[in-house]
């Protein structure tokens, strides 16, 4: 690669909504499709990571839509989703007394629709491990046709994505099937872009080393187009160790503690919730707090009330790692929006990042001042400084 070419290549922008490369971008083909149906995605974490995954797509033409990420859900977890017991919910997947959504009256159908979304390996074992979600009622369709997933074979010729499934049994259910064809216009236009780009990526070249290096990625402009809007938050967890019988019951833990800072202006909250059942052992240690003070903590709805006083609707909360998601789910308090700067820094860096200790560390950033109690209050000073950092890069 000569000097002349290098000099030509600008770093990869990427969207903050869609989190495609801008030039990959389908945004301005989504469209905004109310429904009286609340809809439901339960993802799983490795489909999370796959670029051309739709389910994100999807819930982004849905006002209202939730997306929840997690390969395991309890009891406790699904009914903070849908309720308990989750009256007027069904599950959408096929197989022995599932219901053909064709059949349905405005009587029988769902005010709750739930779809699993991941490989069907992945989606076989969510509901293995999930006996709540497998019990509930289920629907099935029949396709109109072939899936158009051009980029991502199926294992079967009835088998299609996520949005498409969504798009098919929304008309249905709504009544209106022609109205819902509209969130496959973004579908389509990934597609084209996807084929296109690898067409053009993949071009057989002339000569060897002829082809210039793949540009290296910049970060989202939302770190500094949105800069007024970005929260990052840090959370600590109450969890028993594997193959106990509370850990069974909370595969994840439930969350004791969560310091959030606004970017810009620094406004905090410092906020300790007393654990539902007994408290882990090790979780006074991990977090820096006392065994009476996550004791004496507050209940869920004085934390949401506390989330709610500084996390605004047009906020962007940025968090680090799947195990703050997961957190953030639990407590009620979950953005579909959010952003884990984990994965935009392993995006920029093509490599894993770790913990947020072992970043700064690495890139020689001067220690910071804690911004609340404990380990939470100094991993999200470093996060404020990681903003920063990639705001700068932008």
């Amino acid at each position: 690669m000569t000097t002349a070419q290098s000099e030509s290549w600008e770093p990869r922008a990427t969207c903050a909504r869609c989190l495609r490369p801008e030039r990959l971008c389908y945004c301005a083909h989504l469209p905004t499709l109310a429904t009286r149906t609340r809809v439901v995605i339960l993802q799983h974490p490795r489909e999370r990571r796959v670029a051309i995954g739709t389910a994100r797509m999807a819930s982004l033409c849905v006002p209202g839509a939730e997306l929840h990420v997690g390969a395991h859900w309890d009891h406790a977890s699904l009914a903070r989703i849908l309720g308990d017991p989750p009256e007027g919910a069904a599950l959408l997947y096929p197989g022995a007394g599932a219901t053909d959504v064709s059949e349905l009256s405005d009587d029988t159908r769902p005010r709750t629709l739930v779809l699993v979304d991941g490989t069907w390996s992945h989606t076989k074992n969510v509901l293995r491990d999930c006996p709540a979600l497998a019990a509930l009622p289920r629907l099935c369709f029949v396709p109109r046709a072939p899936s158009e997933y051009r980029i991502r074979r199926e294992p079967r010729l009835d088998y299609v994505s996520t949005i498409e499934a969504l798009a098919h049994v929304l008309g249905a259910l709504e009544n209106a099937p022609a109205r819902f064809t509209a969130m496959l216009d973004p579908f389509r236009a990934m597609v084209d872009a996807q084929l296109e780009h690898a067409a053009r990526i993949h071009t057989p070249r002339s000569r060897r080393g002829s082809r210039p290096a793949r540009p290296r990625p910049r970060p989202p402009a939302l770190f500094r187009e949105r800069w007024d809007d970005l929260v990052c938050v840090s959370t600590e967890a109450s969890a028993f160790p594997h193959g106990t019988p509370e850990r069974a019951r909370e595969k994840h833990g439930e969350l004791v503690h969560l310091v959030g800072v606004r970017v810009a202006d620094g406004t905090r909250l410092d906020h300790v919730l007393a654990p539902r059942g007994p408290l882990a052992p090790g979780t006074a240690t991990h977090s820096e707090l006392d065994v009476a003070t996550i004791e004496a903590g507050s209940g869920k709805d004085a934390f949401v009330a506390a989330w709610r006083g500084l996390v605004r609707e047009s906020d962007l909360v940025l968090y680090w790692g799947t195990h703050t998601a997961r957190m953030l789910v639990g407590a009620g308090v979950w953005r579909a929006d959010a952003v884990d700067m984990r994965r935009v820094l392993r995006m920029l860096e093509s490599r894993r990042t770790g913990t947020i200790e072992t970043f700064v560390a690495q890139h020689g950033f001067a220690a910071s001042a804690a911004l609340g109690r404990g380990r939470a209050g100094r991993r999200v000073a470093a996060m404020r400084q990681v903003a920063h950092y990639l705001r700068d890069l932008v």
